[in-house]
């Protein structure tokens, strides 16, 4: 309710606090079963875009939930290719899941897809750049890149974000690290910003969301969005 009375544009359901997180295939049953329930009520709720993620990049339980909720849209941390995680290997889901997506009839839910992902090494794909992982991610038909900091609250740089929204006429997002300090630099480079640390006490992204802080944020996410306008 903070961040809707805050002012934000739409909220992403994820299992945040499931840690250590599950690969995809050991993904249990009760865990899309309580992030369908919680995604329901909070649409019934909430007059606002809702998008789910699961992780570790579920992305086929994330799809089967936004489609029975409503949810507009899926957040798959590894669409193409494959990094080095905690949790192992993550392969990219796109192959699965487009023809997933086809099969329930869900092609109107859009896939939000890093490139060069957080809490992963990319030894990998080490030999290809940024702008060619970018280039992946679009090909294999994702709906908008996301680009991200090392960790949960890291920024992203801001050359790796010119360098992908050179790569991609997709939408470009950024998906961590993002502030009141910074989204100045940030916004005008993107078409939007998933955030959610600095919204709560202490910008801490296990505390609570402050309203206040989601306001203020929000203030000034307006303004730069009236300077491009004008």
């Amino acid at each position: 309710m903070n961040y809707v009375q805050g002012g934000v544009d739409g909220l992403i359901i994820e299992n945040h606090g499931d840690i250590p997180f599950l690969k995809p295939d050991r993904i249990g049953h009760e865990i899309s079963a309580g992030l369908a329930v919680i995604t329901d009520r909070i649409r019934q709720k909430l007059d606002v875009p809702v998008g789910i993620n699961v992780l570790a990049n579920a992305a086929i339980p994330a799809l089967a939930i936004a489609k029975t909720t409503g949810a507009a849209f899926v957040r798959v941390n590894q669409w193409a290719n494959a990094y080095v995680a905690n949790e192992g290997i993550i392969e990219g889901e796109a192959a699965t899941v487009l023809r997933y997506r086809a099969a329930i009839d869900a092609d109107d839910i859009a896939i939000f897809a890093d490139a060069h992902v957080k809490h992963g090494a990319h030894a990998i794909v080490a030999d290809r750049s940024v702008s060619e992982l970018v280039r992946d991610v679009e090909f294999f038909d994702a709906d908008a890149v996301i680009c991200t900091g090392q960790r949960t609250g890291d920024a992203a740089s801001l050359d790796e974000i010119r360098e992908m929204r050179a790569a991609t006429g997709l939408p470009l997002l950024v998906g961590s690290g993002v502030t009141p300090d910074n989204i100045g630099a940030m916004l005008p480079l993107l078409d939007g910003v998933i955030v959610a640390s600095t919204l709560k006490r202490d910008g801490v992204w296990w505390n609570e969301v402050e309203e206040r802080r989601v306001a203020a944020f929000m203030e000034r996410v307006e303004t730069i969005r009236a300077e491009r306008a004008a």
